[in-house]
């Protein structure tokens, strides 16, 4: 993995931060998309209540995260939550052999392709096949939506205990201030960093607009079915891969940024 893209020395810069006690710890560092946009990157670690941990795009396995995830509990699930999101899948089920992994449809094909480490995939979100249930535990925790119609096959997960939605490129949450405190350079600085930051914060309607015309272009109704049923759920917090933490009224943030796909998911029926 290129430098430019990720730190060398990841256990220098990142953030091991519990969001909620005992029950959510974010793992957050710096992440160059092409090298050149401050994109930031985080994992997200659940401890269920029968003490077993969820992991959510997982990042770098530092010794501290390995530390973290000792005194937390027992990994028993990694979930790569698209596509893109699964470059640290082979080291941390090669150290958590046990875990169940989760990932969207032809990321197996793709990680093949690239010749990344094998990992065995007990779940693949697929349309054709839905998922119904990964397991009682994991059920009476969790709800999840596989986003077929984004392009890189987003699934979105609903911690019902704490009300939180943790989702990778639905939806960012620029500037990665977070990710970058660590490295000593402003996260909102480059000028493609700048125009990036237009089209992903959550404050005008950049983003908006970048959702509607060119995210969901390719299936327009079945992008807004989906991001209507996660708005069905009962969330305050949102935890994205990309930008800061949305610490509370994240529902309001998602109703205004999905705004449009909102109603036309209303009048498709």
């Amino acid at each position: 993995m290129s430098s430019k893209l990720v730190p060398s020395d990841p256990a220098k810069v990142m953030i091991i931060r519990d969001v909620v006690p005992n029950v959510i710890t974010t793992l957050s560092a710096p992440f160059s998309r092409f090298g050149l946009i401050k994109v930031g990157g985080r994992g997200t670690i659940v401890r269920l209540r029968n003490g077993s941990l969820a992991v959510f795009s997982p990042i770098a396995l530092t010794d501290e995260v390995k530390q973290k995830v000792a005194s937390l509990g027992e990994v028993k699930y990694i979930a790569a939550l698209d596509i893109e999101h699964h470059i640290y899948l082979g080291p941390w089920h090669s150290a958590y052999p046990a875990a169940k992994v989760l990932g969207p449809e032809g990321l197996p094909e793709k990680r093949q392709k690239q010749n990344n480490e094998p990992v065995t995939f007990s779940h693949l979100f697929s349309k054709s096949k839905p998922i119904t249930s990964i397991d009682a535990d994991f059920d009476a925790e969790f709800a999840y939506q596989y986003v077929d119609a984004h392009p890189n096959k987003e699934i979105a997960f609903l911690h019902k205990p704490s009300r939180t939605l943790i989702q990778a490129d639905l939806l960012f949450n620029y500037p990665a201030n977070e990710q970058y405190s660590k490295l000593g350079v402003s996260a909102t600085s480059g000028v493609l960093t700048k125009v990036f930051g237009s089209l992903t914060n959550t404050r005008g309607v950049g983003q908006k607009r970048f959702l509607w015309y060119a995210l969901s272009a390719g299936d327009r109704m079945g992008f807004a079915r989906s991001v209507a049923r996660i708005n069905e759920w009962d969330f305050d917090r949102m935890i994205p891969c990309h930008g800061d933490v949305v610490e509370t009224g994240a529902k309001g943030v998602w109703g205004r940024m999905f705004e449009w796909h909102l109603e036309l998911a209303k009048k498709g029926g």
